[in-house]
C-alpha cells in the first residue's frame, strides 16, 4: 500500500529563485543591507512591503552592499520563496507597496542554484563630479561639487595607470576583510559632461569604498595636488595614506552588474585565481 502524504506537505509550494534588479536613489536610505529596527534600509523597505503583502518573511541577498547616500541604477537582488504569485505580478505587486526612491525594475525566475554574488562575473560604477563655483542645487543629492576646475587630460592620464590586474590595497578602506586585494579594472574612463565629469568604473570586483578613493584620488590629479606619474607609485605602495581622500558617498551609483551562466559560478572561479595571484606575489623574493 503506498503511502498517503500528509495533507500539510501537500500543499506546501516549492520554493522559488527570483532575481530583483532594483533601482534606487539612495539618499534618504542608510545603506542597502537590513540594520536594527527603525533604521530605512533598501532591504529592510523591500522586506518588509513583502511581508505586508504576501505574509511571508524573506531575505534579500544583493550582489554587493551599498553605503548609506549610495545610488543604483540597476542592483540585483536574490530572494527564495514558495510565494506562487508570476514574476511579473512581483514586480507590480511591489512597487504598488514601495516608496517612490525604490522601485523594482524587472523580476524573474531563476534556476535554484543561481546565486546573485558568485555567478557575477563583473560590475560598472559611475561617479558624477560637479565642478564650477556653485553647488547646483539639482546635483546635490548625486555629484560630489569640486569648485575651480579639474584637468581632465590628467585625470585620463592617471585612470589609465589603474586599468589591468592589480593589487588596490591603497585604494582600500581601513575596514576592507577582503582575502584578495587583487582587482581586475577592465575600464576606467573620465567622461566631460555639462556639469562637470563622470568617472566610469568596470571591474570583476571592488574593494570597501574602492571606487569613491579612486575618485578622490583622481580629482587630487585634476587639482594638482597629485601628478598622473605618483599613481604606479601609490598602487605599488599598498598604503591608503597615499591615495586621495574617499570621496563623498552620493556622487556614487551601482549602474549594473554582469552575469554569466547561472550556477556556473564564474565569479568565485576568478576570484579564487586572483587569491592564488597574491599568494604567488607574496611569495616572490
Amino acid at each position: 500500500m503506498s503511502e498517503v502524504q500528509p495533507a500539510h506537505e501537500a500543499s506546501v509550494a516549492p520554493q522559488r529563485a527570483i532575481r530583483l534588479w532594483l533601482q534606487y536613489d539612495g539618499s534618504d536610505f542608510h545603506g542597502l543591507q537590513r540594520q536594527a529596527a527603525g533604521i530605512r534600509t533598501v532591504a529592510g523597505t523591500l522586506e518588509d512591503a513583502w511581508q505586508r503583502w504576501l505574509g511571508e518573511p524573506v531575505v534579500l541577498r544583493a550582489s554587493s552592499r551599498t553605503d548609506a547616500g549610495v545610488h543604483a541604477r540597476r542592483m540585483p537582488v536574490l530572494l527564495r520563496t514558495t510565494s506562487t504569485v508570476p514574476a511579473r505580478g512581483l514586480r507590480l505587486g511591489l512597487n504598488a507597496r514601495l516608496p517612490d526612491d525604490l522601485r523594482v525594475l524587472e523580476a524573474d525566475d531563476m534556476p535554484a542554484d543561481f546565486d546573485v554574488r558568485s555567478d557575477a562575473v563583473g560590475k560598472r560604477y559611475l561617479y558624477r563630479i560637479q565642478t564650477g563655483e556653485t553647488a547646483l542645487p539639482l546635483l546635490r543629492r548625486h555629484a560630489w561639487h569640486v569648485r575651480g576646475p579639474i584637468d581632465v587630460t590628467a585625470m585620463q592620464e592617471a585612470a589609465r595607470h589603474l586599468v589591468g590586474i592589480h593589487d588596490f590595497s591603497a585604494f582600500r578602506a581601513v575596514g576592507c576583510t577582503a582575502a584578495s586585494t587583487l582587482r581586475h579594472m577592465r575600464e576606467i574612463a573620465i567622461e566631460p559632461c555639462e556639469s562637470g565629469v563622470v568617472l566610469r568604473v568596470e571591474g570583476n570586483a571592488f574593494l570597501l569604498n574602492m571606487v569613491r578613493i579612486m575618485a578622490g584620488t583622481l580629482v587630487a590629479v585634476g587639482q594638482g595636488r597629485l601628478r598622473a606619474a605618483d599613481v604606479p607609485d601609490i598602487l605599488a605602495s599598498g598604503d591608503r595614506r597615499r591615495a586621495g581622500q574617499t570621496a563623498p558617498a552620493h556622487g556614487l551609483m551601482l549602474d549594473d552588474v554582469f552575469y554569466g551562466p547561472p550556477g556556473a559560478r564564474h565569479g568565485t572561479d576568478y576570484k579564487a585565481l586572483l587569491g592564488n595571484m597574491n599568494a604567488a606575489f607574496a611569495a616572490k623574493p
